[in-house]
Formats: structure tokens, C-alpha cells, sequence
């Protein structure tokens, strides 16, 4: 079997839960998990907007490296835009860091 078929597919139900539990308890009160969803939305606008789910383009790399503060900004900005809050980069980050992780529980990174 490949590592493809032995991966887990990303739910994004589950990865609301799975950040909503990564959060620490003050922030927990901070965002929604509709909030969370929308967030979840950005990171994922901000990898196609770098062509991260462009295999082709990665095909010879083994990682596929980003800025961190750059999807943070990405994130806060576009919130902001959107009017759907107005985030602080400092919260965001652990929003981003829990996404991250839920991906790496499913072997997304290997």
C-alpha cells in the first residue's frame, strides 16, 4: 500500500474539533467554530495561492516550505476584509499551528 492509501482523508469537520482541542482555554472562548472554519478556508486559499497543491510544481521537492507569518498576515488580513472578526495575529498563530498539527496526525506531510 502507499503512503496515500494508508493517509487518512482530511475532514474538515474533524479539523474544527481537532483545533478546538488544541486551543488553549482562553482562546477557546475567542473563536467559534464557525470562525475556526472560515480560518481553516484562508489557510487552504493561502496554500493554492502558492501552488502547495500543485504536485507538478513540487514534484522533485521533498518539503514544501512557507512562511508561517506570511499565512498568519494572510489570515488576520483577510478576516479583516471580510469582516468576519478582527483576529490578532498572536491568537491566529495557534490556530494555524493546531491546523498544522491536524494535518501532520494524518500523515499529510510524509
Amino acid at each position: 500500500m502507499s503512503n496515500n492509501e494508508n493517509e487518512m482523508s482530511y475532514d474538515t469537520d474533524d479539523a474544527v474539533k481537532y483545533i478546538r482541542n488544541y486551543l488553549a482555554q482562553d482562546l477557546k472562548d475567542k473563536f467559534s467554530d464557525d470562525d475556526i472554519f472560515y480560518i481553516i478556508d484562508l489557510i487552504d486559499e493561502f496554500y493554492e495561492s502558492k501552488g502547495f497543491f500543485n504536485e507538478d510544481l513540487h514534484k522533485d521537492e521533498e518539503t514544501v516550505d512557507f512562511d508561517e507569518e506570511e499565512l498568519i498576515t494572510f489570515v488576520v488580513k483577510n478576516a479583516k476584509k471580510d469582516e468576519v472578526g478582527n483576529f490578532e495575529p498572536d491568537d491566529i498563530v495557534f490556530v494555524v499551528q493546531g491546523e498544522l498539527a491536524y494535518c501532520d496526525s494524518l500523515n499529510m506531510f510524509d
